[in-house]
């Protein structure tokens, strides 16, 4: 008898789960069964959304603003968006070029699948975000994955860029700030490798989520902002999610030159409409309010950079652990191959035996390393790194 078909299709066969989300919900599972663990595991500012974000979400609320909004966003935000891009990059932004969707996430999808054919490749820089790869494969595309290790500060360099690409290449991902390393490319760095995408007429999807959370004076640069060539093959992702913390919010944005946009708001269209009508409010007035936002900020940040310094500092006095002091985002990635265990299973016995839930390297493309996220409190981040160093003591 004939072996009966999957009931799921090759796409669903094929997708993984993500492993950051996992990490993070089965931290919170053990915490509602009252274990005491200290998560290092969720990406997101522990930090409530300021109060002047929710009070114009709830004022559009009572105004009514609950029905269908245009599939690339309110016509106020996007001008607001394409305004900050003006403003902080110098960017001729139209608002036909932006599209508000419901995520960063989303956006790097649209992104995707506006560049990216069935059997077409896109090289995806390692350490990577995890969900990468999945987005490109969702596609039907190809994922090629390229490791930056701590030898080169996690950064992808022009030669094994050109190296990597094929005639089937259509698209470039690049995260910086990074997650999960913090790192950030210098500007020489990413004019170098913006060299080689425009040499092979490529795409580039240049993640700046992060783009606020950046320490030591760096700058950040983005790669649309170099030329008017560059400008053309550029699409830029960011987002409310992190420099507001407004994870929960959903809302992401997308500029891109116009036939990208036209085609990512029109994918939108058929997957999700509109991002949340009334959320859209509250992202315009972290927007329009600038000195409130700033303030906020300014705020989450001077925690940050604490934590940051105190972290790495611990992390590096722990035998057999060495760790690189992250640049930007909220994530620090230390090395363990020493202790000659896999990193998932390291994770799987810090949690076990330290209730200490980080992440292993190899969901992010990188054996060896594992990624400490200190988007949580100084408490928690003194209490587990402490665990942590008693864990690799028995190692």
């Amino acid at each position: 008898m004939s072996t009966p078909p999957s009931p799921l299709s090759s796409w669903a066969r094929g997708i993984a789960p993500s492993p950051t989300l996992a990490v993070d919900a089965k931290a919170k599972a053990l915490i509602a069964a009252g274990e005491d663990v200290c998560g290092f595991g969720a990406g997101e500012p522990d930090f409530d959304t300021p109060d002047f974000i929710k009070e114009a979400c709830i004022a559009a609320l009572k105004a009514g603003k609950t029905k269908y909004a245009p599939t690339p966003g309110i016509i106020e935000l996007r001008t607001a968006i394409a305004e900050r891009y003006g403003a902080d990059y110098g960017l001729k932004v139209a608002p036909t070029q932006v599209v508000v969707s419901p995520g960063g996430k989303f956006s790097c999808y649209l992104a995707v699948l506006a560049t990216c054919s069935p059997g077409e490749e896109a090289i995806v820089p390692a350490p990577f975000w995890v969900s990468y790869p999945e987005m490109v494969k969702l596609a039907g595309a190809l994922p090629r994955i390229v490791l930056a290790d701590d030898s080169t500060g996690f950064k992808i360099t022009p030669a094994q860029l050109e190296a990597a690409i094929t005639p089937k290449t259509r698209l470039l991902i690049l995260n910086s700030p990074s997650n999960p390393t913090g790192a950030v490319y210098t500007r020489p760095e990413l004019e170098a490798i913006v060299a080689v995408v425009l040499k092979h007429n490529l795409y580039l999807l240049s993640d700046e989520i992060y783009e606020y959370l950046i320490y030591d004076g760096l700058k950040h640069h983005s790669p649309a902002t170099f030329s008017k060539e560059a400008e053309a093959r550029t699409i830029v992702v960011s987002g409310f999610s992190k420099p507001y913390s407004m994870t929960g919010w959903r809302l992401g944005t997308l500029v891109a030159p116009a036939p990208i946009a036209k085609a990512c708001a029109e994918i939108q269209s058929q997957i999700s409409s509109n991002a949340t009508t009334f959320a859209q409010y509250g992202a315009l007035a972290a927007l329009r309010e600038k000195e409130k936002s700033r303030e906020a900020l300014a705020r989450m940040m001077t925690a940050f950079d604490r934590r940051r310094r105190f972290l790495h500092a611990e992390l590096n006095r722990i035998p057999g652990v060495s760790c690189l002091l992250a640049q930007g985002a909220f994530y620090l990635f230390p090395k363990v191959a020493s202790f000659g265990v896999s990193s998932e299973d390291f994770c799987a016995r810090l949690l076990e035996k330290e209730k200490v839930a980080a992440v292993p390297g190899s969901a992010f493309g990188a054996e060896g390393f594992l990624r400490l996220s200190y988007a949580t409190s100084d408490e928690i981040i003194a209490k587990g790194v402490a665990r942590l160093a008693r864990f690799c003591g028995t190692l």
